[in-house]
């Protein structure tokens, strides 16, 4: 019978089926980090178990972890308290651990397939529901919950109810300034955050096959967002040679094997999907969000829907979102001023995000008005910013790069946004609260933080 992509890689991870019931899933790989694992941990002590499986997990913080002065004690008791928490359960249970300082440290879905960790055909989870990042690799990656990673832990297994699937094809060339993080903004500001609940997504079509591994890593690491468990893409040429010569990759006639199988993940041309649908590039320009969800998505130069275009059940949340950003309905955000511009997070912390910003700020000034936060996302990536020279046009312009975390995506460590001000940020969520108390996200690509880093308010990259 005719398969999808991810039906061939559920299936082959099977370990029994509960009649009527969920799917018990071998787990080729998990990430762990500060957060969500305390209490697994906690829970193999209580019970004297070991982990089943050590070599297959890999753990590091990244959450909590300060960008400044990281060669220093943490100073945030709690954080502080999480990372040695880690650090002492990585350490008893002889699990991959890469702590703070550790050429290897970084956001773990950052690391991951930079090292060649995430691979096609596998099975991966994390507790942190952007484990969809890593399937754009080809692998089917799901975020789970502190007791799921405690069975994964003890037995390399979770039970799962399977879920349906749907393709998402975007076809044609894309317009300038658009990037994957536009694709993805455009695609929720279309079917809203609930659109693929329950559906796990495979991204087609010519957009999508055009896109660095970079862009698909930023497009699969904004599924849940859609509500989506995960989202994927079929391995091809632009995964293997992204692949190749990566640490943990295979090698010589192994990686000859893998790749034959690789080559074999690919959805049938007869198989069906529950739900496909399709979008063209003519229509998506360069995004902002300017509400409290990243559904809540316009092309930079749109106006702000009016409560008259919404259903009645929406008009109560949508009137509240744009009273905590301080919005009106019918209005341009072009030209608004911005107080705090954030490049980095596991949506946008890769070296491509940092090619593409500092292209855009080359020979210009950072305004005087905005605190920028350059993040990498890993050790690895800040090595590749400074072998490039990166470093160095940015400081020219007036802007210091700090070191790797998940830093502003979330506020968990010390880089919160203040109550009010506003932040044209990279990452992926902006929700009340979600980088600082009362703080103002306003969710786009390196390309549109890059405008607004130079102009002080949002601008249209394109006029540059």
């Amino acid at each position: 019978m005719s398969k999808t992509l991810f039906d061939k890689i559920w299936d082959a991870h099977i370990v029994t089926e509960v009649p009527d019931g969920p799917t018990q899933l071998y787990i080729d790989r998990m990430f762990c980090h500060e957060v969500t694992s305390p209490q697994a941990f906690a829970g193999l002590r209580a019970r004297g178990l070991k982990v089943f499986r050590p070599q297959q997990i890999t753990c590091m913080p990244d959450h909590n972890i300060p960008t400044l002065n990281q060669e220093l004690p943490i100073q945030d008791p709690i954080s502080k308290n999480q990372v040695d928490t880690l650090d002492k359960n990585a350490r008893d249970f002889g699990v991959n651990y890469y702590p703070m300082g550790h050429p290897k440290n970084g956001i773990i879905h950052v690391v991951g397939p930079e090292n060649g960790l995430s691979l096609p055909g596998m099975t991966m989870v994390c507790g942190d529901s952007h484990t969809s990042t890593h399937g754009a690799v080809g692998a089917v990656a799901f975020g789970i919950g502190t007791s799921e990673v405690e069975m994964v832990l003890a037995t390399q297994c979770v039970f799962q109810s399977r879920p349906k699937t749907m393709r998402i094809s975007v076809n044609g060339a894309l317009k300038p300034c658009v990037t994957a993080k536009d694709i993805a903004l455009y695609i929720i500001s279309k079917i809203g955050t609930g659109g693929a609940t329950g559906y796990f997504v495979e991204y087609a079509g010519d957009a999508i096959k055009s896109l660095s591994m970079e862009g698909r890593l930023t497009l699969c690491n904004l599924s849940i967002e859609s509500g989506a468990r995960g989202g994927m893409i079929a391995p091809d040429e632009t995964t293997f040679e992204y692949l190749k010569g990566r640490e943990f990759a295979p090698k010589g006639e192994e990686w000859k094997k893998k790749l034959a199988y690789w080559r074999t993940l690919k959805t049938d041309n007869d198989a069906v999907f529950d739900k496909e649908l399709t979008f063209n590039t003519e229509d998506i320009d360069p995004m902002v969000t300017y509400g409290t969800n990243p559904g809540m998505g316009m092309g930079i130069n749109d106006t702000i829907p009016t409560i008259e275009s919404m259903d009645e059940a929406s008009r109560i949340s949508f009137q509240k979102s744009l009273k905590y950003m301080g919005f009106q309905a019918g209005e341009k955000l072009i030209g608004k001023p911005v107080d705090y511009v954030f490049i980095g997070s596991c949506t946008n912390g890769r070296i491509e995000d940092f090619r593409t910003f500092t292209e855009f700020v080359k020979g210009k000034k950072k305004a005087p008005n905005v605190v920028v936060w350059i993040v990498p996302g890993s050790w690895a990536v800040d090595k590749q910013i400074r072998e490039e020279g990166l470093d160095k046009i940015l400081a020219d312009a007036g802007f210091e790069i700090r070191q790797p975390g998940c830093s502003a995506c979330l506020a968990m460590n010390d880089d919160k946004v203040p109550a009010e001000k506003y932040a044209v940020s990279t990452s992926n969520r902006n929700f009340e609260g979600r980088q600082g108390p009362c703080a103002r996200t306003i969710l786009a690509s390196p390309v549109i933080a890059a405008a607004a880093a130079i102009t002080g308010k949002l601008s249209d990259p394109r006029e540059f």
